[in-house]
């Protein structure tokens, strides 16, 4: 059970969940880091007394410095401040909620030192699960996953002791705002649109990539590398309620699911007690009143990032990293206004057939991979 955090991303969705799960179980924080909110850090840094706060922009980072100059909490800024906050000697987890491939080299860094790793940010298993679940191996650091797919895997497979009984993980995705859409209708979609996601409330980033299904994409990757599972033994399945947040099929066909209400505090709070459980943060589900429990299989041809997604699974190596980055860049591009929908699912095919692939690559073959990719998609 955790004690101490490192949060990184601490002004986002799920930062901010996070800290509402520290403190109802009464944990303390060592860390906070945050792009460029400034107005919320300071509130956090205020309420948490961390030892440490990160401003990744540097012109933020000089005016937290001074705003607060009244506490004795310290400021630091870039991926430099970023890193010093992963290996702070006070936590014992780190909770990794940035969005995107500036989470990497930091959860490396955590890995290296042994901590519980609160795994929120997909994109440093799909980038590097293989280099990260190795160090994992190596120095006894724990890899606990925030996602609430990932989550409800992880909780029921809790028990099982021989990975050879598991015959199939089922992830569940809501299909997003767009599902049941024709193509042709999806690829003109608007920013506003995107962003309704039905659900879930989350960050701009994550609900577009809800939108075009490549998040489900990414967590088949992320499931691979976590459980160390051929792509053959995970399937998707759409459930559009999103009760039902995973499921693991076993050998004699018995089908364990993990239910709850759309509420990231829950695989929060899991993360951080576990192996315990605590009393609960978010609300109980009334089975009573809850919707019916419906599935359907993903539609491939609408969504065409999933497709590439699955696409990269199989050829593993960079191809992963080649996919998160160039998606990375497209959907930047999306929320600027600058590209339509369908250009999403263009951009990032066209980094996947122009880099090459680099088999069981070092660090510094995914960091090329991912700027190479990057560089395509953004042109």
């Amino acid at each position: 059970m955790s004690n101490c955090i490192s949060l990184l991303g601490s002004t986002g969705s799920i930062g901010r969940q996070s800290l509402d799960v520290i403190a109802a179980c009464g944990m303390t924080v060592a860390a906070l880091t945050a792009n460029r909110d400034v107005n919320r850090m300071e509130e956090q840094c205020r309420r948490f007394r961390p030892a440490l706060a990160v401003m990744m922009d540097p012109s933020a980072a000089a005016e937290l410095r001074i705003r607060l100059a009244d506490t004795p909490v310290q400021v630091a800024q870039g991926p430099e401040g970023l890193i010093e906050a992963a290996t702070i000697e006070a936590a014992d987890t780190v909770l990794t909620a940035v969005v995107g491939m500036v989470g990497l080299v930091p959860t490396l860094a955590a890995v290296e030192q042994g901590k519980r790793i609160a795994l929120a940010n997909k994109e440093t298993l799909v980038c590097a699960g293989e280099l990260v679940m190795d160090g994992a191996d190596r120095s006894g650091a724990e890899i606990v996953p925030v996602d609430s797919e990932h989550s409800a895997i992880f909780q029921c497979l809790q028990g099982n002791q021989n990975r050879g009984e598991v015959k199939r993980l089922i992830l569940t995705a809501s299909g997003g705002p767009f599902w049941g859409w024709e193509k042709e209708r999806i690829a003109s979609a608007t920013i506003e649109q995107a962003l309704n996601h039905p659900n879930w409330s989350m960050g701009a980033k994550i609900t577009v990539d809800s939108a075009t299904l490549m998040n489900k994409g990414l967590e088949f990757i992320e499931a691979m590398r976590l459980y160390r599972m051929p792509p053959e033994k995970i399937s998707i399945v759409v459930h559009r309620e999103s009760i039902i947040h995973s499921m693991v099929e076993y050998c004699d066909n018995a089908v364990l699911a993990q239910m709850g209400i759309p509420d990231m505090r829950l695989p929060i709070q899991y993360a951080l007690t576990w192996p315990a459980r605590t009393q609960a943060v978010a609300k109980p589900l009334d089975l009573l009143t809850c919707p019916p429990l419906t599935f359907h299989a993903p539609d491939y041809e609408a969504f065409p990032c999933l497709s590439l997604a699955l696409e990269a699974a199989k050829t593993s190596g960079t191809a992963t990293a080649v996919l998160n980055g160039a998606n990375e860049t497209a959907v930047g591009l999306f929320l600027e206004g600058k590209i339509p929908f369908g250009d999403i699912a263009k951009r990032v095919e066209r980094a996947l057939a122009g880099v090459p692939v680099v088999q069981s690559p070092t660090l510094e073959e995914v960091l090329a991979a991912d700027r190479a990719a990057r560089e395509l998609a953004g042109k």
